[in-house]
């Protein structure tokens, strides 16, 4: 997969599992939510400068499945988190820096300053639940 200026999702996946939890996918059914949030995020990254219908449409669905807090559904982004021992405001926040990135390079490396980050006061790291 070209990267076309984009964090590689298998970084990015390496980054919200490296603190040693090797096992957190070790069941089919933890296989398969790795998979739909492995894909999420690979829709979410390849298509954030889209402009075709079809690419825009798949950031949009992967930012809202992202953005959402509801936790109804086994395969909604809060229960696939919670499977997988991820803190989901970390992954937000690091999705929304690295989209920030991507958006300043594409302006010219120029902020707009009234557009800053979300952040929180949650440690910038995984943790688990």
């Amino acid at each position: 997969m070209r990267n076309h200026g984009q964090v590689a999702p298998d970084v990015l996946m390496s980054d919200l599992f490296n603190d040693g939890r090797r096992g957190a996918a070790s069941s089919s059914e933890k296989r398969l939510m790795l998979a739909v949030l492995r894909n999420a995020l690979e829709c979410y990254q390849k298509h954030l400068h889209s402009t075709d219908r079809t690419g825009r449409e798949l950031f949009a669905e992967a930012q809202a499945w992202i953005e959402s807090t509801n936790g109804h559904g086994l395969f909604s982004f809060e229960s696939i988190s919670e499977a997988l021992e991820l803190e989901p405001q970390y992954v937000r926040r690091r999705l929304a820096l690295w989209r920030e990135t991507q958006l300043d390079a594409r302006r010219g490396g120029s902020r707009h300053p009234a557009t800053p980050p979300q952040m929180s006061t949650e440690p910038d790291r995984p943790s688990a639940r």
